[in-house]
Formats: structure tokens, sequence, C-alpha cells
């Protein structure tokens, strides 16, 4: 390789990665420039040299992209959360459609070269979109801080005014900061283990209801802290402690108490309403989960008499957009606080069709089969990491009619099709930007068994 560390290179940007990185080559080498789009002529220096690429940092811009804006965010660059502000939102779109084309072009399962990539679905008003935070706390001399760290490193970012954050969370995490601070609440230290660790605030889109989780490191008394914070947010609902003694990196430790206020905030989606406990998983994007469903609702294409199998099912939200369409829904989550929620909120909208398991799919879809239970259609949404290599094993074992494979990471979307697709065909795929200014993005699969 005719390149070494901190030389500066001329490179032209053929592509973009699916990390936002502008890629081109340079004698034959690739090379990765974050922060450079496709078009551009820049100058970069070399930043590390690896087996069969090289990563670079960006100097100049030579020949500017057309579609090259000024992020709005002053921070951008500093923090990483966001990957491609810096590029028109309409084309952040056409990025996301290749991303789907490279992770299938990377992994190739069967057919895709003719699979059907439908457009990405975008938003209106792309900002202060996350519903969610979940900001890391720590104490530098008397200054409190919350935020992010930045992009491969253990620097914590402050951030007081996050233009894709919920505006309301953000204000609700500057004050607690603020209380913590007059308060003097210990704080966790690298070195002392010993205090707050991270904030989570959630923020109901249909309600307003807000709820928080402090993740300490050990009991804490806040009763100050949360008397002057609601009293300035009534809309705060539900204050919550995650007791997390773990050194890893883990955000969650087993145990969560509410501290104060009600168990569950109130969220809807769609034409229904469910219930929240602090811990349970629900999309980050509101809006754009309305986009989602209706989505999923639509690819699977269910009958009256069908039976609905909703892995990872959190508190049920996908699967009752389902629930009054078929015979019946059967959820399962390892979270036994998210199957508490899926049960209670059934009850509260009249499901009498609808039945919830705590466990691993894997375990549980063999049980019910051998119980004389059968699906005809089955809704996968899980983490960032894809399917387990049991479940998907399970999958094609069992191998329900149809199919819809929710995925929020196109890589180990395409590795998961791969396996899938031996016994299924994709019918098509439709991207839901859940995520804008980001490199990732949300896919609705639609997949059909094949004819034996």
């Amino acid at each position: 390789m005719a390149l070494a560390v901190k030389q500066k290179i001329p490179l032209k940007i053929k592509r973009m990665g699916i990390n936002g990185e502008g890629i081109g080559f340079y004698q034959k080498t690739l090379v990765f420039v974050p922060g450079a789009l496709k078009g551009e002529d820049v100058l970069c220096q070399v930043t590390a040299i690896k087996r069969n690429f090289a990563e670079a940092r960006l100097l100049d811009i030579k020949k500017r992209s057309k579609f090259r804006v000024t992020p709005a965010c002053p921070i951008y660059s500093e923090c990483g959360g966001c990957q491609i502000m810096h590029l028109r939102y309409d084309k952040q779109l056409d990025f996301k459609d290749d991303v789907i084309r490279q992770a299938l072009k990377k992994f190739k399962p069967k057919g895709y070269e003719d699979y059907e990539v439908r457009p990405t679905l975008g938003m209106d008003d792309p900002f202060h979109y996350r519903a969610k935070l979940q900001f890391q706390v720590r104490q530098f001399g008397k200054k409190i801080i919350a935020g992010l760290y930045a992009e491969n490193s253990h620097r914590l970012i402050n951030i007081k005014d996050c233009l894709v954050q919920d505006e309301v969370t953000q204000k609700v995490v500057n004050r607690i900061v603020a209380l913590l601070s007059q308060y003097q609440v210990p704080i966790y230290q690298e070195r002392k283990r010993d205090g707050i660790r991270t904030l989570m605030v959630r923020r109901a889109r249909e309600t307003g209801e807000v709820q928080l989780i402090f993740i300490s490191s050990r009991e804490l008394v806040l009763t100050k802290v949360i008397q002057d914070l609601v009293k300035d947010f009534p809309e705060v609902k539900t204050v919550a402690l995650n007791i997390n003694r773990s050194r890893s990196s883990e955000i969650y430790g087993q145990v969560t108490e509410i501290l104060w206020g009600q168990e569950r905030i109130k969220e809807g989606v769609l034409d229904y309403s469910f219930a929240l406990s602090p811990r349970a998983f629900y999309q980050l994007n509101p809006e754009q989960t309305e986009k989602l469903y209706r989505e999923a609702v639509k690819s699977l294409d269910v009958k009256p008499s069908d039976h609905l199998i909703d892995a990872y099912c959190g508190v049920g939200t996908i699967g009752f957009a389902f629930a009054d369409k078929v015979a019946s829904v059967r959820g399962m989550d390892i979270i036994p606080e998210a199957i508490s929620d899926a049960k209670a909120n059934a009850r509260a909208m009249g499901f009498d069709n609808t039945y919830y398991e705590a466990g691993k799919a894997e375990d549980i879809i063999p049980k019910w089969y051998q119980e004389g239970y059968r699906a005809d259609a089955l809704i996968v949404d899980p983490p960032r990491t894809g399917l387990d290599d049991k479940l998907l094993k399970t999958i094609l074992t069992y191998a329900p009619e149809k199919m819809v494979y929710v995925s929020c990471n196109v890589s180990t979307l395409a590795r998961d099709l791969v396996e899938l697709s031996k016994v299924y065909q994709v019918r098509y795929i439709q991207s839901v930007d859940m995520f804008p200014h980001t490199a990732r993005t949300e896919a609705v699969v639609s997949l059909i068994r094949k004819e034996k």
C-alpha cells in the first residue's frame, strides 16, 4: 500500500459508505473520509492504515458537492451523534436507499439483484424528532455536564440544545443537571464509581407526559431534586431510579424502582393508545413510527383467520396494529416489565385475542408448536444485532406463510436475509427514515414463504 499515516493526499469521492463517510481510491487503495460527499474533490490526511483500506480526515474541499449544506448544529463535527447533516435532506433519503443496496451487495442473499427497494419515506420537518434521550452525566471540578461521548472516544460532549432531540426532554435534562449541582448529588466518576451515571428522559407525543430514570451506581436520596423538577415541569409523571453497579458499558442494571409518580405514561400510535413503563422499548421517532407501522400492516396483508406471532414484542405496540385484523396475536420479550405492559395494554384496549409470555422467542415458539399452536404470520423487530442464530433457525424450521422483518440495521438485515431467502421470497423492502441526519435507517421487509 503506497500510503503512510499523516500523508496528505488528494482524493475524488466516488460514493458514500454505510456510515456516511466519503469513499475514494488512491492508487487503487480504498480510502474512507468522514465528512466528504460523493462527487467532491478533497484534500485529506491519512489517519490509519488497515489491511485492505485506509482512513483519513478531511482537510479541505477543492470541489464542493452542490448538495452540501452548512449543518444547523453548532457542535455537529464535535459530537458525532449525527453523521450526514452536511448533506441536503432529500439527498439523505437517496443515500439511505443506497445504503440498503450496499448491504445487500455485500452479503448477497439469494436473488438480491431483483429485490424491489422502495424510496425512503422521509419527514416534512426532520428536526427535534427524538422522543427519548440517554445522556451520560459526569462532573469536572464543580461543573456537572450531561451529553454524549464523541465518536470513538471517552470524551463527553456537553449537550444543551440538541437539534434532533425533543425540545421538552432537552429542557428537562438541562434543569436536572442544574438541580444535581445545586443539591450536590454524587456523580459517577471513572475512578470513584459512586453516584449518578446516566439520565433517561422520554416524552409521549400523544399526551405530552414525561418519564425519567436516574441510573446510579448506588441508592440515592433525590427528594429535593424531584420536588423542584416536577414543580417546574408538571408534565413529568414518572421518576425512577435504576441501580447499575456494573463496570461494563451496559446502560441499565436489573433493578428499577419508581421514586415518584405513576408507573407508566400514556402514548399513542395509529388509532390506539398504550402505556409505557420506564424500561419498556418504544421507537425513538413517534411521528415516523406511524408510517413504519402502516407499512408493516400493509406488507403483511393479514386475513381475519390468521394467527400472528410478534417476536421482540416489547409492550405490544406493533402487534396491536394487527390485533383487530387477525384471529390471535401472541408475543414474547425478554424484559418481564415489557410483557406486563403488553398484557395491561391489551386489556385496556379490550383485546381478548392476545397472549404474551416473557422469554426468548427461540425457546417459546417451539414450546407453543409442541402444544399444538400454529402461526400463519410472523413479525420480527430485533435490536441492531439482528436475529439471534437460534431464532433464525427456529423461523426456518416452522416457517409461517408470511413474515415482516422490521430492521434498524441494514447490515444485520442483509446478513439475516441470506438465511431467510432460502425459505422466503423477498417481495420488497420499504425504508423509513426514523433517524434524519444520521447514517441509519429503518426498513420494513415483506417476505412470503416459497412454494415447495
